[in-house]
Formats: C-alpha cells, structure tokens, sequence
C-alpha cells in the first residue's frame, strides 16, 4: 500500500460477500444472507475505494453493484478487463462507463487493468475523474486525438500509461488538451520517440511530475527535452538506460526540482559515477529526495559517496521493487 493512500476494499477480503454475486441475485437468496453481513456490506465507507482486479467481473455482476452498492460513496475503482481471454469474452463497454459517470458523482481515480478499450471512446469516461490509470490496455488510434472534444475529462490532473502498446506519439500530442494535466507516467510506451517527446512536453510545460520508466527513449535526450521545457517540474523518475554526464548536465539549476530518481537495472559504460550525480544535484536549490533504484549500490560505496555528498537530501537506495503480477492477469 502506498503511504498515505486509503486501504482499497477487494472481494478476496470478503469471500462472504460473494454470496451475493451468484447469477440470479433473486430476493429468496439475500433473505439467506446473514443480518451482520448485510450491514457490512451496506456500510458506505467499504465502497469508497474498491478493487475488483482479483475477482472476475462478468458485466452483469459489475452493473449490480454499480446500481446496488457504489453510486455517491464510490472515490476510487481499480477493474479489470479480458483483453487475454479470447474474441467472445465480455468486454468493458461505453455504457457501463457512462453509466459509471452518472451513478458515482464522486469518482475520482480509475484504474483499468488489461482492458480492451478499442470500442470505448474517452468521451464515455466519467468526467469527474482526476486521475486516470491504463496497465496493459489496448486503446484505438482515436482514443486521444488532439482534435477530440477539448471538455473531455476538464479535471484530469494525472494519467498513467503503463504498457500500452498502441500508444505512440499522436496520443502523446493529444494529451495536451488537458489543462489540468500535472502528472504524467509513461511505462513501457515503447512506440513514443524522442521528437514526439520533445515536442508534446513543449506544450506540457505545466507538468509538475514526469516518469519515463521502461520506453525506448534514451535519459539523455529526455533529461534534455525536460530541461527545455519543464522548468518547473517537481519530481522526475525515469530509467537509466542512456544517461551520461552530459545528461546530468541538463538538469543542474533546475529551480524547483524536489525529487529525482534514477532507475535500472540496465548500466551503460557512460553511467555517472556517484560523485558525478552527487555533483550535479548540488546544483538544484530545492532537491530534497535522492532515490536510486536497481544499480546494485545497496550498501555499497556508492550509497555512501551519496549519502555524504548531498547531506541536506534523503537519499534511498534500494533494489527495484517487484513487477507487479496485474499484468498477467
């Protein structure tokens, strides 16, 4: 769980509940179910952060609990799709998203997991949402095109998109009609290419945080894309596949700079040595959190070169966390 963030209610914490997710939902069976059950169920803050990601979802037991149990009190749903399993299987519809706008007023965040969403426009998302999350999502060539309507999702304020294949630099142009936009993560986006790149943050100068995690983008040219465009970002995590002295460069004096994290575990010979970093960092007023990721320095002389150099910042060094399973759903 991530710090701060409020626990997500998922079915397998619940396994009673399934009692009322059987094929008929007829009034017969909820007599059957337990007083104290049903209470816990009813309870309004266990669907106020709901994940369905490890619980199948057949279309017709995700539209009952949309009309019976979320409606207001939903803030945040994480759902999956079945883009793995097969042409006939049920698919995440326009409907069922719109129908999601109208009955959660309050929905916030949404985070699909392994969805086809080919056949849903963006237009049919909730309009409420502030941060929309894509893992291993198929999308269309239209899904974000710059001519769409520009008051889809006006309060849009975050947008991951973590192994979407499809997506490539026309989307990445089309995320700049969000206003609101100030986090962007891109994963594995392998199709973006540094000109695409440079060009859409050019009109995403009001970026505060950007990820560039796993993509075939170099660090140097995007250190160099975001030196020249994003001179207000805040918080800068990406690979370090590419990066050199010379795309450290690129960052010293960068005046509101507060976090930057260096992942691996790919290391070229051009690597910055600790001290080279550690020079480069002091460059960067409000640099407060130094994190690096995978390079094996845990322990090492490095982690403490960093740890001496730069005694104002918080330095982490660790391995790279687990790959997450959601994708193999």
């Amino acid at each position: 769980m991530v710090m701060g963030e409020e626990p997500h209610t998922t079915f397998n914490q619940f396994s009673p509940l399934l009692i009322l997710l059987n094929d008929s939902f007829s009034r017969q069976d909820s007599v059957r179910v337990c007083h104290r059950w049903k209470k816990l169920v009813d309870d309004r803050w266990l669907w106020r952060h709901v994940d369905l990601t490890l619980y199948t979802m057949r279309p017709k037991v995700m539209w009952h609990l949309l009309r019976r149990y979320m409606a207001s009190r939903l803030h945040s749903l994480r759902m999956g799709g079945y883009l793995f399993s097969g042409s006939q299987a049920p698919q995440l519809s326009p409907a069922l998203m719109r129908a999601l706008g109208q009955k959660c007023p309050n929905l916030k965040r949404l985070c699909l997991h392994v969805a086809d969403l080919s056949m849903v426009p963006i237009t049919s998302l909730p309009s409420t949402l502030r941060t929309l999350e894509l893992h291993s999502c198929e999308i269309s060539m239209i899904w974000l095109q710059k001519e769409q309507d520009p008051t889809v999702l006006p309060l849009l304020e975050c947008i991951v998109l973590d192994r979407v294949p499809a997506f490539r630099d026309e989307h990445l142009q089309g995320l700049t009609r969000f206003r609101a936009l100030r986090s962007l993560v891109l994963g594995g986006t392998y199709r973006v290419t540094e000109t695409g790149l440079d060009a859409s943050l050019q009109e995403l100068s009001y970026l505060q945080r950007l990820e560039v995690l796993g993509c075939t983008l170099s660090a140097d040219s995007t250190l160099l894309a975001i030196s020249r465009h994003l001179r207000d970002v805040r918080k800068i995590r990406l690979t370090v596949g590419g990066l050199s002295a010379q795309g450290l460069v690129f960052l010293e004096g960068m005046p509101a700079l507060e976090s930057l994290c260096f992942q691996g575990p790919l290391i070229t010979p051009e690597m910055p040595t600790p001290a080279q970093i550690v020079s480069s960092c002091l460059t960067m007023p409000k640099l407060r959190v130094l994190e690096v990721q995978g390079l094996g320095w845990e322990g090492q002389e490095a982690e403490k070169v960093l740890c001496k150099g730069l005694p104002h910042c918080m330095v982490i060094v660790r391995a790279c966390p687990k790959e997450s399973m959601d994708w193999w759903m």
